[in-house]
């Protein structure tokens, strides 16, 4: 998973699969189209399938691409606990330690996503799911050839063993969707049933039908918590190779991978090798860039992407530096006011420091005016709101209306615009009547509350790069009486500080999946999460109103209905700024060697490069790479 404090502008997966703790019961219409005791090929949320049963690929991969080669890159986004600073365990299924990004290249899932699909999944270890006439239990049927790497049978008791001890010891994002589950059980070798107990959010199995599957004997012989260095037993179409702990890591392709030949793998899994370097400090892996040694990177320091691409292999075309649309999923990236501290619990408190941070300043001194400014939690998708509610917004808000601020019934709020001087006089003069109005009062340099306790904020980051951006928006706040500094840990460190919800205000950054599922929304936004450590409630939200409005999404019967339903929990969102959104770019930019092979145009909903690129041996021979 990937925060801002660990990568600038880079994005957390929460893509499917994202925390249902507690979730209350709904009444279960997604899936309404899929026949129930029925096995399918696939399933989708909404809609009609794209692929049948007889498909042969996916249409944004080349099923006739060719294996070989190695890719050498910077990810971009990581999940679970993974870290691309440093790494200290090759366990990436549990909370603590930090893995190394990837890790779940080497593991199969039941099902697998459509990229071309905004909420479809097709079966991978599993040849057919069935769903019960009372959509509480999910019957998976293995394919019989399915296999570990060390050549024994994917059976359901490891399925089965998976999905118990996620429930029990796993990470959040694998744990919290488990709630609500009350058996899982190997029918027999090749089938495993599932049961939930009827409070389960609707839309449950996107979630956990896309979890990594594990080894039962393996983790029978071992631990599961984060001492792991030794690679678990997995099944994917990659394992863990050459390892140096901290520094690198080498998933060498499975030649003899048992899903090579599957629909959904045709195209797929193309490298031979992938190696991974993790650097401290971002402008050495750059140097390694620049240098070939990083075969590809995206940029997330607009500073670097607007002049630091002047070196010999791109002037002379060995290196393409382009960009790539973005995805159409909701992605997110602000900063987190953590309201567990009482001195953020007030939203004038927190709307005062939002209008302290100068976004157009930044933007054209700092980022050389290459990136927007956010407003919403759902950023560059169709559930953004604008404008007046409609009636249908409407129609969801009334009943929240004395929970709720009353902003969110107007125009959709945005955040301030300043003059770009770095010290917008009327928005400063602004932020200082909000902490008066809120009890904190000017005593000499900074403001105090009636016990004469000063007004203390505390940035957390873990990069150098941050107390650069962040570091006038520091000054903004000093000048309205504001203590505030910031503090930089290391990576490992600032995990465990996120994890434990130990900081003033830290900030992240998020990318959803195109259909939001209850679960993923309640692990971001929902009350229940908001104690559950490891969760990403970091601002710990606590609002019936949003709770209701989370619940109104789970029960949407169609695309539209989801969409109104995340358009006004988008309206209270930024009416209680909980959030304070900061900025976005549409695309992105990415540099690369010009060795490799893809098929254009890229799939809507994700851009692994590493699973759908190919290495093209006559590129790499022109260039000198082959």
């Amino acid at each position: 998973m990937s925060s801002r404090g660990q990568g600038l502008g880079r994005r957390e997966f929460l893509a499917l699969a994202a925390g249902a703790a507690l979730a209350p019961a709904l009444p279960f219409r997604a899936f309404a189209q899929s026949k129930t005791d029925t096995p399918l090929h696939g399933v989708s949320a909404f809609g009609d399938l794209k692929y049948a049963p007889d498909f042969t690929h996916f249409g944004y991969l080349n099923p006739d691409a060719p294996k070989g080669g190695t890719l050498n890159f910077s990810p971009p986004n990581w999940q679970f606990n993974q870290n691309v600073t440093t790494f200290n365990t090759l366990n990436t299924f549990v909370l603590t330690g930090d893995a190394p990004p990837r890790m779940e290249m080497c593991y199969d899932a039941l099902m697998t996503r459509a990229l071309d699909e905004p909420d479809a999944l097709y079966g991978l270890l599993a040849e057919t799911v069935e769903i019960s006439a009372d959509r509480n239990s999910f019957i998976f049927r293995l394919r019989p050839e399915a296999r570990w790497h060390d050549g024994t049978p994917v059976t359901a008791e490891d399925v089965a063993f998976t999905y118990a001890t996620f429930k029990e010891k796993g990470h959040p994002v694998l744990m919290l969707p488990l709630a609500e589950m009350t058996a899982a059980e190997a029918i027999d070798p090749r089938t495993v049933r599932l049961t939930f107990s009827g409070k389960q959010a609707p839309t449950t199995l996107l979630s956990i039908a896309i979890f990594p599957i594990v080894s039962k004997a393996w983790f029978s012989q071992n631990p599961f918590d984060s001492s792991q260095l030794v690679a678990p037993l997995g099944s994917g179409p990659y394992k863990v190779g050459r390892v140096s702990a901290g520094q690198s890591i080498v998933y060498e392709r499975v030649a003899d991978y048992w899903g090579r030949d599957l629909a959904v793998n045709k195209g797929r899994a193309n490298f031979d090798t992938i190696r991974i370097d993790v650097y401290r400090e971002r402008q050495a892996g750059f140097e390694a860039f620049k240098k070939g040694d990083v075969t590809y990177r995206q940029e997330f320091t607009s500073r670097v992407w607007a002049t630091g691409y002047d070196f010999p292999a791109i002037n002379d075309g060995r290196v393409v530096k382009r960009e790539f649309p973005g995805e159409k999923n909701p992605s997110m990236q602000g900063w987190a006011l953590n309201q567990r501290r009482p001195q953020f619990s007030d939203a004038r408190v927190r709307r005062a420091v939002a209008l302290c941070f100068d976004f157009e300043w930044t933007n054209r001194n700092l980022f050389s005016g290459l990136y927007d400014r956010s407003q919403s939690c759902f950023q560059t998708s169709e559930f953004v709101a604008e404008g007046l509610p409609s009636p249908e917004e409407l129609a969801l808000l009334e009943p929240f209306r004395a929970e709720i601020p009353e902003e969110a019934f107007g125009e959709a709020v945005m955040q301030p615009v300043s003059n770009a001087s770095g010290r917008d006089r009327k928005l400063l003069g602004e932020a200082s009547r909000l902490l008066a109005d809120a009890g904190w009062k000017r005593n000499g340099a900074f403001v105090v509350n009636e016990k004469g306790e000063r007004l203390t904020l505390e940035i957390l980051v873990n990069d150098e790069v941050f107390i650069r951006v962040d570091s006038p928006f520091v000054e903004n706040m000093r000048a309205v009486g504001i203590d505030a500094s910031i503090r930089q840990v290391d990576p490992a460190q600032y995990a465990v500080r996120q994890n434990d919800f130990d900081f003033d205000m830290i900030s992240l950054a998020l990318s959803l999946s195109a259909t939001p599922t209850f679960d993923t929304l309640q692990n971001i936004f929902h009350s229940n999460a908001a104690t559950t450590r490891g969760s990403r409630n970091l601002p710990a939200t606590a609002s019936p109103a949003v709770d209701g409005l989370i619940a109104k999404a789970g029960e949407a019967k169609s695309r539209d209905e989801l969409t109104v339903a995340l358009r006004a929990l988008d309206r209270v969102l930024r009416a209680r700024m909980d959030w304070i959104p900061n900025w976005f770019s549409a695309n992105h930019r990415a540099a690369y060697w010009d060795m490799f092979g893809f098929v254009e145009p890229k799939p809507d909903y994700g851009f692994p490069i590493e699973a759908m690129w190919w290495f093209d041996k006559d590129k790499a021979a022109a260039i000198g790479k082959a």
